[in-house]
C-alpha cells in the first residue's frame, strides 16, 4: 500500500490551522478539511462554489471518529455502518444538538461514511479525525481523478496528497439511515 510522504502530524497540524487537502477516495479525489474548523469549511465551500445549505459528507476510519457528531448507535448500528461503508454507502444520520450546523447545511441529518478506500482510511486514522469529504471539483463540474488534475484545478490553495482513486465509477450511494430510502 502507498504511504503518504508527509507525516500525519504535519497533515493534522495543517488541517487544524484551517488548511484544505485533496486525497484519493473510492471514485475520485476528495476535497477535505477539519470538520470542526468553521473557517476551513467556509473556505472549502467558497473554493468549490458550493452552497452551505447542501451540507457536507464526513468520512472516517471508524465509528469513534463520527460519534461526537451523531446520535448514539448500538453495536448492530455500528456494524451496519461499517459493512455498508465497504460498499461505498453514505448515510444521512441524525445528529447531536452539538453537531456543527455548518456541516449539516439546511438538514437535521449529517452525511457520513466509514471509508473503505485504503489511503482515505489511513489518512483518517493518521490524523485521528473524521474529515469533510466532498468531490474535488467546482460545483457542477466533473470531479478530479488524479493528483495532476487536483494540482491544476486548485494550485497552492490545497495540499494535494498522492495516490490512486478506487475502481468505483460513480460516487457513493446516499441513503437515509432511518428507512433506507435512496437519496442519490
Amino acid at each position: 500500500m502507498t504511504r503518504y510522504p508527509a507525516s500525519f502530524r504535519s497533515i493534522a497540524a495543517y488541517l487544524k490551522s484551517g488548511g484544505l487537502i485533496a486525497y484519493p477516495t473510492e471514485s475520485c479525489y476528495g476535497l477535505g478539511c477539519d470538520p470542526l474548523n468553521r473557517s476551513a469549511v467556509r473556505k472549502l465551500l467558497r473554493l468549490k462554489q458550493r452552497p452551505q445549505a447542501k451540507g457536507l459528507i464526513l468520512i472516517a476510519s471508524d465509528y469513534r471518529q463520527l460519534a461526537r457528531y451523531l446520535q448514539p448507535l448500538n453495536e448492530s448500528g455500528q456494524a451496519r455502518l461499517k459493512a455498508d461503508g465497504a460498499k461505498a454507502i453514505t448515510y444521512l444520520m441524525p445528529v447531536k444538538k452539538t453537531a456543527p450546523r455548518w456541516l449539516c447545511g439546511s438538514h437535521d441529518t449529517l452525511a457520513v461514511r466509514l471509508t473503505a478506500h485504503p489511503l482515505a482510511r489511513q489518512l483518517c486514522r493518521g490524523v485521528k479525525s473524521a474529515l469533510v469529504s466532498t468531490s474535488a471539483n467546482l460545483s457542477g463540474m466533473r470531479p478530479a481523478k488524479t493528483y495532476a488534475q487536483c494540482q491544476s484545478l486548485f494550485g497552492k490553495q490545497v495540499w494535494v496528497l498522492p495516490g490512486c482513486v478506487g475502481k468505483r465509477k460513480i460516487p457513493s450511494r446516499i441513503l437515509a439511515w432511518a428507512d433506507g430510502r435512496t437519496i442519490r
